[in-house]
Order: structure tokens, then C-alpha cells, then sequence
């Protein structure tokens, strides 16, 4: 998506000319398979680092544009939201000291991104979800300024009905609608490039669909979303319903998600992955004047392929093939997606040896797995990884059931060091990163169960938002001390800094866990909840859960008190409701809602987002806030 030249708004006759220009690049991708065109013989990594940028507070800066202004390199490069970046790392050889080479090299450009985000108030966390991101952080205003991004935002958009649903069961519940792709702007990940030969890259890009589940196991460090627990890695669900634009049929018609592990394994090479989904799922951009890649060919050139390029950019599999260029000869490589950022760079070098380890060693090791493995059951290996991390079992090869850390001590890590030691890693780096890794499933401390635990040991200290702030500074202070994450202290809840930066917006502690009544209800069932919930203010939802009013505890009595008969007080709750309430948005500060509750004189705000009602906020909410800031006002 790196392309400035892309247009969603064809015609229909210039997206036929884009059809037919990637097809054409996909016949010149198989006449150079053909033809043995591809480099070969030699191995490189590459990674691709994406991270937040946080204000003082620890809530999402959407200052990126200024930090690359400051910056000025084009390693580093834009994310969808303003609070996200991309650092691009050098490919380099897979030999020697390679893996403290990116341990090294990424930890310098980490702190140049600190350093050009410090004047502007931020400063870097790598994490796959910050968790003090709200959804009123997804607003369109922190879109990246970049005409590629509004493009992908309209055509996704339009394409979803202009309503992207998510639902995520963990032991928490999350059920939200939002109305563009910002939704996605919540993830950040640690993506790992490795080289192949063309010859090979089926056989290895099969190990890569094999090993996935309990790769991905080992490195969950994203349970938490908007306050809810979920899936030890929520990327995978979010990211895949952040970009679905699947239309629900009457039928039970199979209809292919553009973000997706795949549905088979591969046969004989690379070609069959981009036929899988371009037969599957439609473009969603063209490019003017592309290039004609076999009149390049007959120059003895090294095509682009900008067709195929710019429709990969837009089909997301976990492991992605990707095709590269350089001034001798074509290459290509295999993509690993499923990692998510941090929770420290030692931990995500340990990760992406891992995984290279096991693509090196896997075949000699197992040979073709997928003699040994059903695709299905790597599959679903994968999402059991995703919802459990290390508690997850898996079907793996021979059809035996296995749990993640007996599968990943006694077997795979094993693999794995010889993987590396044939690819000719020095002993010191295999003895670093795959012992991080070996520690952190023997004791079981991902980085998922680490906020999860933190979380639970602080149990209802402070308030949520007080809570996940201290957890987004503890990360952020024990990230940059550089020790693996099996190594931290617990988070406690004053690592938030202190209240001020908790109470900065109504969203921050509006409570969310509502009773609401119909306004055809009877006035009864409003008195009794009131009663039962010690509440003075119950709001009035339609069946869509719009706002249609507020009933109050004096409206109640006024009613109970003129009544003479049973039948009088048998009324709806419209008769006595305010049909139109004062609202807030999540977003308003908390100075303005006190005002606003001062100056007309209510005890509640109802908390409205995008016409839906999401929350409340009352007299006994703000209160305590006031004091505090004339506390302060007095000390001062």
C-alpha cells in the first residue's frame, strides 16, 4: 500500500484494463518460474516494525506525520492511523550473528523514533493493542493525511455497507459497530520476511501454514481490547473483521474473508496462491499505465510487477507470498504476519529465530508435512493458538493430541536449533534468542499472560481506565530496561501516574454496564430497577439501542404521588420520560461535561456515540473529580 498512483474510483473499463495488466503479470510471474529466473542459493531476513506512538498520559499522540517530518528517513514510514508507524528494516544474510544484527539495528531505529517524538510530547510502545485505546481514538481525524488511505477507507466502506461489525468472545464480550476502517489502526505487528528459492518455496511455505498455531502460541501479547479480555492474540479476529466486507446471504453460501489463513496447501509453487485469490476475492484498486512485464523480459529486464504488487497489498494471508526485485535477478519470500508487536525487541528477535529456525529445519525434520497434517487441523491449530496462546491443544503431526509448551520444549525448539545451525547462525546467537524463547513457555509468561495477570492482581483498585494506564506505563518503562518479558514485574496501579491522566475524557470512566428500559415499558418496571440498582436516572433505548429518552426518580414519584388507582399508575414510561435528554459524546472532556451538568442543572449525562447510546455519567461520577482538582487549585 506504499503506492501514491492507486485509484479506487475506476470506471469500468479501466478496471478491466487493471484486470487484465495483473493478469498478465501473473503470466510473466509463471514464464520466469518457467525460465529459472529466480535468485537462488542464498538466504536473507527482513523485518517490518510497527508501533504506537503515546502521549504523557500513555494515551494514543497521533503525531506521526510531524515524528517522520522530524525523522526524515524513508525507513520509516506512515501506518493507517496518525498514533501508528512502520520502521522498515535491511535485509540481511541469514548467517552468522545475523539475529543480533536486527536486535541491534532495531533497537537503534526505535530510538530515533523516540527521540523525534519526545519534542512533540510522545514517546514509542510496542505492543499488538495499546490498552488505553478507546474507540472515540478511531475517528477519522486520525486517519493518516495520505490519499492511499482514504482510498482504502472508501472502497472498503462502501463495499461493507458502510458498517464494520465486530464480535469477539473471551472472558469478556465485545460486540461494536464502527463506521470506517480505523478499526484496523488498533493493531500493530512484527512481520518477518524470509528469502527462498523459487524451487522450493511450496515445501516451505507449507512448514510455514504447519507450524503456525504453535508459533504463533508462543508469542500472544495482545489479550486486551478497549477493556475487554478476549483472545490471548485479538489481533487475528480484529484484523480480520476490521477488513471484511462479506455480505451475509440467505444461503449458507462460502464467501472467502480478505484476511485469512488460506484453504489448502500448495502444490507446486508460488503462482497458485495469487490464482487462489484472484479467483477468489475482486481487486480493490487500479494503477494507470502499468508497466508490460514481458516486453521487460525480452529486454533481459527484471519486471516490477506493479499490478500483482498493489492487488497483494490488499489480500492479507497470515503468511503472505511476496515477489521482490533487484538490478540481477527476481526473488521471493515468505511473510510471516501472525506476530504481534513486542512486548520487547528481544522478545520479537527470539520469535522470528524461532519461526526461521523451524522454516529452515522443518522439512528435514518432517519432510512433506502435508502427508502428516491435515490443512484443517493446521488451521485450526492456529485459532486455538489465537484464542488460548500456551494453553491451547493442538492435532498435530500423526493426528496426536499435544498442548503448546510440550510440543514447542520437546520438539520443536529442538528443530528449530538445527534449523539454525545448519543455516550457519553462530552458537551464540541460537543459545540467546531460542533460550528468551525456551524461558518464556517453560514458565508460561507471554506476553498475554503478563497483562492478563497484572490486570487480575490488581483487581478493582482505582478504575478501569486507572488500570489499563498503569498497565500501558509499566510496559512502557520495562520495554526500554531491554530484559525479556518473562522477567517483569507485575503491573500495580500506581504506575498510572496518578488520577489526572485517567479523567481527562468522559469515556475514560463513564460507566458502561447500563439498565435501560423500553419506552412502551411500564412505568412500574422503571421504579422497581431504579430501586433494585439504587439509580435516580434509567435511560430510555429504542430496539436498536438508540436514545429516545431519560426517566428520572422525581418523574417517578410525581406520577405514583397523583395517582388514585392501580390503573393510573399503569402508564408507559414515554408518558413521563425527557424525550430529549442533554447528551455528551465519549470524547468530551471532563471540564465540559462539569459545566454542562452545572449549567443545566442535571445529575446524568447520557453518553451517545454515533446516535447509539455506549454509556453514562453522573453527579457521583464527577464529583469526586471536582474535589480533586480543587484540592489541587487550593495546594497550588
Amino acid at each position: 500500500m506504499g503506492r501514491q498512483d492507486l485509484s479506487s474510483n475506476l470506471n469500468p473499463e479501466e478496471f478491466r484494463v487493471f484486470t487484465r495488466a495483473l493478469l498478465r503479470d501473473l503470466r510473466a510471474l509463471e514464464r520466469m518460474l518457467a525460465e529459472e529466473r529466480f535468485e537462488s542459493g542464498i538466504r536473507r531476513i527482513g523485518a517490518e516494525q510497527e508501533l504506537f506512538l503515546v502521549d504523557r498520559g500513555f494515551r494514543p499522540a497521533p503525531v506521526a506525520p510531524q515524528v517522520l517530518e522530524n525523522l526524515n528517513n524513508p525507513a520509516f514510514t506512515t501506518e493507517l492511523a496518525q498514533f501508528n508507524m512502520e520502521i522498515n528494516l535491511p535485509p540481511a544474510e541469514l548467517t552468522g550473528r545475523c539475529f543480533s544484527q536486527l536486535e541491534a539495528t532495531l533497537g537503534a531505529m526505535i530510538q530515533q523514533t523516540r527521540a523525534a517524538a519526545q519534542p512533540l510530547g510522545a514517546d514509542v510502545i510496542l505492543t499488538g493493542i495499546l490498552p488505553t485505546l478507546m474507540t472515540s481514538d478511531l475517528r477519522m481525524e486520525n486517519l493518516t493525511p495520505r490519499e492511499r488511505y482514504f482510498a482504502l477507507n472508501d472502497v472498503l466502506t462502501r463495499a461493507s455497507g458502510g458498517r464494520y461489525q465486530v464480535h469477539i468472545q473471551g472472558t469478556d464480550e465485545l460486540r461494536i459497530q464502527h463506521d470506517s476502517v480505523m478499526l484496523e489502526g488498533c493493531n500493530t505487528s512484527f512481520q518477518v520476511h524470509l528469502q527462498v528459492s523459487a524451487a522450493e518455496f511450496a515445501r516451505r511455505y507449507n512448514v510455514a501454514q504447519a507450524i503456525a498455531g504453535p508459533v504463533l502460541a508462543a508469542a500472544v501479547n495482545s489479550p486486551l481490547l478497549f477493556g475487554r479480555r478476549l483472545w490471548s492474540e485479538t489481533r487475528i479476529p480484529l484484523f480480520q473483521r476490521s477488513l471484511d466486507t462479506r455480505a451475509s446471504t440467505p444461503s449458507a453460501r462460502d464467501l472467502t474473508p480478505r484476511v485469512r489463513f488460506g484453504e489448502h496447501w500448495v502444490r507446486k509453487s508460488v503462482v497458485e496462491l495469487f490464482q487462489e485469490d484472484i479467483a477468489r476475492i475482486p481487486a480493490l484498486f487500479g494503477m494507470d499505465a502499468p508497466e508490460d512485464p514481458m516486453e521487460s523480459l525480452a529486454r533481459g529486464e527484471v519486471p516490477e510487477l506493479r499490478s500483482l504488487q498493489l492487488y497483494n497489498s490488499t489480500v492479507y494471508k497470515w503468511n503472505r507470498p511476496c515477489y521482490g526485485w533487484g538490478a540481477e535477478a527476481p526473488h521471493l519470500r515468505i511473510e510471516c504476519r501472525i506476530f504481534p508487536s513486542g512486548p520487547t525487541i528481544v522478545d520479537e528477535v527470539a520469535n522470528a529465530a524461532f519461526w526461521i529456525g523451524l522454516m529452515c529445519g522443518g522439512e528435514d525434520a518432517w519432510g512433506d508435512v502435508t502427508t502428516q497434517l491435515s490443512f484443517d487441523d493446521a488451521r485450526a491449530n492456529f485459532l486455538a493458538a489465537a484464542r488460548r496462546g500456551l494453553k491451547a491443544g493442538f492435532t498435530w503431526f500423526g493426528g496426536r493430541a499435544v498442548s503448546a509448551p510440550d510440543l514447542i520444549i520437546q520438539e520443536l525448539i529442538p528443530i528449530a536449533r538445527d534449523g539454525l545451525r545448519t543455516a550457519g547462525i553462530a552458537a551464540q546467537d541460537i543459545d540467546r534468542y531460542l533460550g528468551v524463547l525456551e524461558a518464556r513457555v517453560t514458565t508460561g509468561c507471554t506476553g498475554a499472560a503478563w497483562l492478563e495477570d497484572s490486570l487480575v492482581a490488581m483487581g478493582r483498585s482505582g478504575t478501569r481506565t486507572e488500570r489499563l494506564t498503569a498497565l500501558t506505563a509499566s510496559m512502557a518503562r520495562q520495554q526500554q530496561d531491554g530484559i525479556a518479558a518473562h522477567l517483569w514485574e507485575p503491573a500495580v496501579i500506581q504506575d498510572g501516574g496518578g488520577w489526572r491522566h485517567n479523567y481527562q475524557r468522559v469515556e475514560q470512566f463513564m460507566t458502561t454496564e447500563l439498565f435501560t428500559v423500553g419506552a412502551d415499558e411500564v412505568v412500574d418496571l422503571a421504579a422497581l430497577v431504579m430501586d433494585w440498582k439504587r439509580v435516580r436516572q434509567i435511560p430510555v433505548e429504542d430496539d436498536q439501542h438508540r436514545l429516545v429518552g431519560l426517566v428520572s426518580y422525581g418523574a417517578v414519584l410525581r406520577l405514583l404521588a397523583g395517582c388514585h388507582s392501580s390503573d393510573e399508575a399503569c402508564q408507559p414510561v414515554r408518558s413521563i420520560m425527557d424525550p430529549e435528554p442533554l447528551t455528551v459524546s465519549p470524547g468530551t472532556t471532563t471540564l465540559d461535561a462539569i459545566r454542562l451538568m452545572r449549567a443545566h442543572m442535571v445529575t446524568c449525562l447520557p453518553v451517545v456515540a454515533q446516535g447509539t447510546l455506549v454509556g453514562i455519567v453522573t453527579h457521583d461520577d464527577l464529583v469526586p473529580i471536582a474535589e480533586r482538582l480543587l484540592e489541587e487549585k487550593m495546594d497550588g
